[in-house]
């Protein structure tokens, strides 16, 4: 590798770490004469829907940028080293780590360098190089620019698998007072121009087999937790719009990183909020595979997430009158919503209990975590007294105060 590429890549590899909406599930591209595919198994690594972890090169295109957003690492103001890659530069090394096998996919992101159209122009042909001339069927994460030209943005998705908008900060107002150069408005119109095209393309493919595919994997986008003061309730509640309105596949919490000290817009913490983004994770999970609704989990009145119970129990021990469940009666929906009871072993109970009634040795081999659910359900061998203890009966059994909402350390 060439003296200057190597100065390059360590340069943009580090300014690259963080952003963390990086993930390769939900795409398959086949691999007709060319080389990689998306779904092959096992530099940052991400998960597939299936499981598998895989590697990707997560890099920037350039780290020099016309913004001074107070939060980011690679803002006018800050005296950093710059570097920008060529299009060739960037597809050749690309192509280095993936035959050597360090790499199965690409996750490209990259800082506004003259102005969008002309940075995202050059992120599409570093993607178009990779896809037509080095035959490269791999996966391809793509970040698209808010403001570049509808265009770039529809060749974009055709090339790449999955395309994502950062929306940074929760809401408008904050949004514009640490980056005073943007405005929700130029994120969700790229968002919302993403999300139709992925609808007309499902719709052709059930037309035409061979219709092409638009950002196959979905798009994505992130929102950074702790800059700036909205609660739990307020992030959760767009996070629950953009999946329903814009059908994203994920939303990723970013603990917010001080990076940039002396920023009096900023507040002043010595730590990433790590416990916070966890919970954020778990509520968002609950409500992407556990059918809750963003208001169950959190309101106006109780809008921040309790550090030391997880959102799921949280929810159990604020709503008795829900419980117990039996097991042998309740709904899929009603089992879901038990502590300790995960997807799997919810659709295994409903399964299972045509054939009898089910019991504690029947659980244990499901999978379910019987250490917390034994208070919430009424089951063949499980009494009911053990399911009829008060809340904070249940709370001193289940949740440790001993760390006291202690931070969890990054490194």
């Amino acid at each position: 590798m060439k003296e200057k590429v190597l100065q390059k890549l360590n340069v943009l590899a580090d300014a690259a770490k963080y952003d963390v909406s990086c993930s390769s599930s939900g795409s398959s591209r086949a691999s007709k004469g060319g080389a990689g595919k998306t779904v092959s198994s096992g530099v940052c690594h991400s998960f597939t829907e299936d499981g598998r972890c895989i590697s990707l090169l997560k890099i920037l295109y350039t780290n020099h940028c016309i913004y001074d957003c107070a939060y980011c690492v690679s803002r006018r103001s800050n005296d950093r080293p710059r570097a920008a890659f060529t299009v060739k530069e960037l597809a050749d090394l690309t192509w280095e780590f993936y035959s050597r096998n360090y790499i199965e996919g690409l996750f490209l992101s990259s800082g506004v360098m003259v102005s969008p159209d002309h940075t995202m122009e050059r992120m599409v042909a570093v993607a178009r190089l990779l896809r037509s001339e080095y035959r490269f069927n791999g996966y391809i994460h793509m970040k698209s620019i808010p403001g570049a030209d509808q265009l770039l943005v529809e060749e974009a998705g055709l090339l790449a698998d999955r395309l994502s908008v950062n929306v940074e900060i929760p809401t408008d107002t904050e949004l514009r007072r640490l980056a005073p150069e943007k405005n929700h408005g130029s994120v969700f119109d790229p968002m919302n121009q993403i999300s139709r095209h992925v609808l007309i393309s499902k719709e052709e493919r059930r037309k035409y087999r061979k219709a092409p595919r638009f950002a196959p994997a979905g798009q994505s986008t992130q929102l950074i937790v702790g800059a700036s003061p909205e609660t739990d309730y307020t992030i959760l509640r767009l996070a629950s719009g953009l999946y329903h309105e814009q059908r994203l596949k994920r939303v990723y919490y970013s603990g917010f990183v001080p990076v940039n000290a002396g920023d009096f817009r900023l507040p002043a913490i010595k730590q990433p909020p790590l416990v916070r983004e966890n919970r954020l994770y778990q509520a968002d999970w609950l409500m992407r595979f556990y059918h809750f609704r963003f208001d169950e989990l959190l309101d106006e009145r109780q809008p921040q997430l309790d550090l030391q119970t997880d959102p799921k129990l949280a929810f159990a021990l604020r709503n008795p009158q829900f419980y117990p469940v039996d097991l042998d009666r309740a709904s899929y929906e009603e089992i879901l919503r038990v502590p300790g009871i995960g997807v799997r072993s919810a659709k295994l109970i409903v399964a299972n209990r045509r054939f009898g009634r089910i019991g504690l040795s029947h659980l244990k081999r499901m999978g379910v975590a019987l250490k917390r659910a034994r208070y919430f359900i009424v089951c063949r061998e499980l009494p009911v007294a053990s399911a009829s203890l008060y809340p904070e009966q249940i709370r001193r059994k289940l949740v440790r105060t001993d760390h006291g909402g202690r931070q969890l350390q990054l490194f």
